[in-house]
């Protein structure tokens, strides 16, 4: 906490004399910099401090100085709000409100501990566990099966829960990507993370979309589905291929999120839809399969036709309401690592898009306790079975 052989660096003892100057009590200045509040009356009496030794680090550009966390220190002391202290210094509310969860909370925060413990971090050695050997290669294994660095550090606590070797977590993956010079991961295995859109839909587009004639809204949809208590209510949706002229459909159980793939090498008509879609799920138990939500895409024309043959209603969304399909949008993201936007839908084979599917269901999933989708819905045939 002091300097070399127990005495307080200069910067201590300006901290001292700042917060003196403002009002502080001394017993409080001293155990703010770690010294005894005599020697806190000695130095504000005498005013030196120019004596003293620097304390010898400064943070790089972007973190945090000790002023700074001597302003957060007196705003929390004020009682203001992390809004306001952010403000004030021109940072974002998550930069304060982690600074002061980092120091002990709004009681305990010290901005010189802070400050020196920002030092100790910085000079202790990193040493990062994807060199080599059984670690490295399930971590690249599962990234080559496109698993997002987040499931596969939740997965190997699950696999590997008694062998702390086996543990990772996903920051450290990312930085064995991405941070220059590590070399731990190939780096061409940053290929295969899910990428983000690179662009959004401004509010307010149309879509060029006509009703459906005899449509039911999602609002008519049974209770039971919204709360996903209830196993057997599906999302569906098409993702489209090169210049909307090929399609692959998606059904996804809102409980288990297991993923079914529709087929379609010959067009997304109505008629080709109805029928890929009533061939998948006639293969599921009944009670895994009460109800279908859509968007109101024209695909849906022949919705009356599908429920005749099932008995299994279709709900449409609201118009411009991606979030209805919840689980479905957030599915669809995934597989756009498989087919990406831009390739041609129409020559992906029937066995092709079985494996595609049968690794979706392959992937833990954060919101399943990172169990996969085929293992709950797997625990749901059981009974049945």
């Amino acid at each position: 906490m002091q300097g070399k052989h127990g005495h307080l660096s200069r910067e201590q003892k300006q901290l001292a004399l700042r917060l003196d100057a403002n009002g502080w009590r001394r017993v409080d200045i001293a155990r703010e910099i770690g010294c005894s509040a005599p020697m806190v009356g000695l130095m504000v009496r005498t005013g030196r401090h120019l004596d003293a030794t620097p304390f010898g680090w400064e943070p790089r550009v972007g973190r945090l100085t000790i002023e700074e966390r001597e302003e957060v220190l007196t705003g929390l002391a004020r009682g203001d709000s992390f809004t306001a202290i952010a403000k004030g210094l021109g940072r974002a509310v998550s930069t304060i409100s982690r600074e002061v969860k980092r120091g002990g909370g709004r009681e305990r925060y010290s901005a010189w501990h802070a400050h020196a413990h920002a030092r100790e971090q910085t000079r202790r050695p990193k040493s990062f566990k994807l060199a080599a050997g059984p670690l490295f290669d399930e971590v690249a294994t599962r990234l080559k099966d496109l698993w997002s660095p987040q499931e596969i550090a939740a997965r190997l606590r699950l696999e590997h829960p008694d062998a702390p070797e086996m543990h990772v977590s996903y920051e450290t993956i990312y930085q064995s990507l991405f941070v220059q010079g590590r070399g731990e991961l190939r780096r061409e295995l940053a290929r295969c993370l899910r990428s983000g859109r690179c662009a959004r839909k401004a509010r307010g587009t149309t879509d060029g979309r006509g009703r459906i004639p005899g449509m039911t809204m999602i609002s008519e949809r049974p209770a039971e589905a919204d709360d996903r208590a209830v196993p057997g209510h599906w999302e569906g949706d098409l993702i489209l291929g090169e210049g909307s002229r090929s399609a692959v459909g998606t059904l996804v159980e809102r409980t288990t999120r297991l993923t079914l793939l529709l087929h379609l090498p010959n067009g997304k008509s109505a008629e080709q839809v109805e029928t890929a879609m009533r061939t998948a799920i006639t293969k599921l138990p009944s009670s895994l399969a009460r109800t279908i939500t859509w968007d109101q895409g024209a695909e849906m024309s022949n919705h009356a036709v599908f429920t005749t043959a099932t008995g299994i209603p279709i709900y449409f969304c609201d118009p411009h309401s991606p979030w209805q399909r919840g689980s479905n949008e957030n599915t669809n993201g995934l597989l756009r690592q498989y087919l990406p936007k831009g390739s041609d839908l129409s020559v992906i084979g029937p066995e092709e898009l079985v494996a595609i599917q049968d690794s979706l269901n392959g992937r833990p999933r954060k919101t399943l306790g990172y169990l996969t989708p085929s293992e709950k819905f797997a625990e749901l045939l059981a009974p049945t079975a």
